[in-house]
């Protein structure tokens, strides 16, 4: 099992920026990729940017240069820096992972908020 717990949301105006966190826990050496969805209301969840054990980055094309993942080995963390944040990000960022037997888990999200 494992365990993720998401951290960083919040209110920001158009153009700010933010980096969220997700610490995971448990069987973290089963994890070989972790990453990013969100939820508008009334959407369905998407992906927004996963990063494997390996090193292998895919983002959204509409958050293409403008959100970067990244993970500290050491803390078991996977961040998400966003920058030139748009409304349209608005939503609840869930972190997920999955390990080597295809097993999937999600921390129980964070609000995301961009609005002036």
């Amino acid at each position: 099992q494992v365990q993720l717990v998401e951290s960083g949301g919040g209110l920001v105006q158009p153009g700010g920026s933010l980096r969220l966190s997700c610490a995971a826990s448990g069987n973290i050496f089963s994890i070989n990729l972790m990453g990013w969805y969100r939820q508008a209301p009334g959407k369905q969840r998407d992906m927004v940017a996963t990063i494997t054990k390996g090193g292998r980055l895919d983002y959204a094309d509409s958050v293409k240069g403008r959100f970067t993942i990244s993970r500290d080995n050491g803390k078991n963390t996977v961040y998400l820096q966003m920058n030139s944040l748009k409304p349209e990000d608005t939503a609840v960022y869930y972190c997920y992972a999955r390990d080597r037997w295809l097993s999937g888990y999600w921390g129980k999200g964070t609000l995301v908020t961009v609005s002036s």
